[in-house]
């Protein structure tokens, strides 16, 4: 369920609260979730899964992406969890992971990342970032 993009980060669907002891034994020691609460019913709520992830000592990080598009504190705040990570692993999630590698994406581009590079990463998880590979491309070059 977990997709790694890179040999620090997975991303995922919706997890549930079982998923977070899971995340732990893959070395996780950062949870993101890019998902809205109430997106729609029958979803894990994101203050269950902080419970989760806390009592796990797992630190948690809500960075909600709406279907409306990205925001620049939405990627300060992408930013920000990733570095919280240091040499740890993270997990960010959403409704498909698509959100949270598009983030991603944003994120590592705006910090210099090559668009090119990034573009394969998620490729090779079952991702796809056509749909911001523009916007990535003027954050990298500045």
């Amino acid at each position: 369920m977990f997709r790694q993009l890179t040999k620090s980060l997975y991303v995922s669907p919706q997890i549930t609260l079982d998923q977070v002891e899971e995340a732990k034994a893959l070395g996780v020691t950062v949870i993101i979730n890019n998902r809205p609460d109430d997106e729609e019913p029958g979803q894990t709520n994101g203050a269950e899964v902080e419970a989760a992830a806390r009592a796990a000592g797992i630190a948690y990080a809500a960075v909600p992406v709406a279907h409306g598009g990205f925001a620049p504190w939405q990627l300060d705040g992408m930013a920000a969890a990733l570095e919280q990570a240091g040499e740890g692993k993270v997990l960010a999630y959403c409704r498909s992971g698509t959100r949270s590698t598009l983030l991603w994406a944003l994120t590592r581009a705006r910090a210099g990342d090559h668009p090119a590079a990034l573009t394969e990463q998620a490729a090779s998880a079952g991702y796809d970032v056509t749909p911001v590979r523009q916007i990535m491309d003027a954050l990298a070059a500045g």
